[in-house]
């Protein structure tokens, strides 16, 4: 799950900064009914798709809105409306395990195995590229704009404030602040 990148251009990746960022790319695992993510103390219990599934669902996640700052916590509330349509109406289910075995499939035929454990973020990216055009996909994709982006508790790590008109709008809270210029 972890993508190694350098923070400044030009150095080398050291043998520390290796270690601790391949130690977080192990950090989701499946168990039972849950998937838990033991590097950031969360888990989240899956109803009616299986902890593998909403794995993959949150790996998707990442990969289709990738922003470094955010925890995978974030991601994995983002796809948990995909859990309680599941549970709620079997079509929706079907969409989404037949999506997932669609993605498992082409993941498998160009790198052995399924599409949440290739390793690379960029080898996933081409894999979604195949299957962008397919319902499941721009339904999720879709879905996170609104369950990603709409969740209180991301918008401080993107400096939004949230709404302003009950706190006497944005002209008295940092309209001329220009301060990001």
């Amino acid at each position: 799950m972890a993508i190694i990148q350098n923070d400044t251009a030009g150095s080398a990746l050291g043998r520390r900064g290796f270690l601790k960022t391949s130690a977080a790319a192990a950090a989701i695992a499946v168990t039972g009914g849950a998937i838990i993510h033991s590097g950031e103390a969360w888990g989240l219990e899956a109803k009616a798709l299986t902890p593998a599934a909403m794995r993959t669902l949150v790996v998707l996640a990442r990969d289709i809105f990738p922003h470094d700052r955010l925890a995978d916590k974030f991601y994995a509330v983002a796809v948990k409306g995909w859990d309680e349509k599941a549970a709620a109406d079997a079509a929706a289910k079907a969409m989404v395990l037949g999506g997932i075995a669609t993605l498992d499939a082409i993941a498998q035929s160009s790198h052995g195995t399924a599409y949440a454990d290739v390793a690379w973020e960029a080898d996933r990216v081409a894999i979604l590229r195949q299957a962008e055009g397919g319902a499941f996909f721009q339904a999720v994709h879709g879905g996170l704009v609104v369950s990603l982006y709409n969740n209180p508790d991301v918008w401080p790590l993107f400096g939004y404030q949230g709404e302003s008109a009950s706190k006497g709008g944005y002209v008295k809270r940092g309209f001329n602040d220009i301060e990001w210029l």
